[in-house]
């Protein structure tokens, strides 16, 4: 059989030099490497074996925070109705709350956040607003509100308003203005209607 290669014709029972080095070692001159399937590749390493655990021991309880809500407020202690107690718990407020915070917590049905210790009575630590109030009153020695920009003041159809450049705006259906002692208005330019 003759072929483009050998040039020429070769008898039937002589095969080619390359042939034989082929048929007599085929995986000498193929080195593949070896095959990956995907279970290999997904296949979980098995884990190690872990010594066991040692055995804990119980620990005493330490600080636990809860809620409550307070019955009555008298100085600096409080009577607070405590989930799970049997009935009403005597307990101190904290030296840095204000007794007035809890107080008002108490008018306004908030709960408040109870410090519990072993051998100690519980301490109220703070007071914790849980709806958005009806009405918000504040009290303090000074009260200062800023806004960089503009500040307004509004309820219903009347509006003060005060912005950065010093310009106040005041809206209403109608203003009243009164004083007990000297009424004083100083501008440059005074314009009635």
């Amino acid at each position: 059989m003759a072929t483009p290669f050998d040039g020429g014709s070769r008898e039937a029972g002589a095969p080619l030099a390359l042939e034989e080095a082929e048929a007599e070692a085929p995986a000498a001159q193929t080195s593949e490497p070896p095959r990956v399937t995907l279970d290999d590749v997904l296949a979980e390493p098995a884990a190690p074996s872990a010594a066991p655990l040692p055995e804990r021991q119980a620990q005493p309880l330490g600080v636990s925070v809860r809620t409550a809500r307070v019955a009555s407020v008298v100085g600096r202690r409080a009577t607070i109705l405590l989930r799970g107690a049997a009935g009403p718990v005597e307990a101190e407020i904290a030296p840095e709350v204000d007794p007035g915070v809890i107080a008002d917590a108490h008018a306004r049905g908030d709960a408040v956040l109870i410090e519990l210790c072993e051998g100690e009575p519980p301490l109220v630590v703070a007071a914790l607003t849980t709806q958005r109030p009806k009405a918000l009153h504040l009290k303090a020695a000074t009260i200062t509100i800023e806004g960089e920009q503009e500040l307004l003041l509004r309820s219903g159809r009347g509006a003060v308003r005060i912005r950065e450049d010093g310009d106040i705006e005041v809206v209403g259906s109608r203003i009243s203005a009164a004083s007990r002692g000297l009424f004083r208005i100083v501008g440059r330019l005074l314009r009635l209607n």
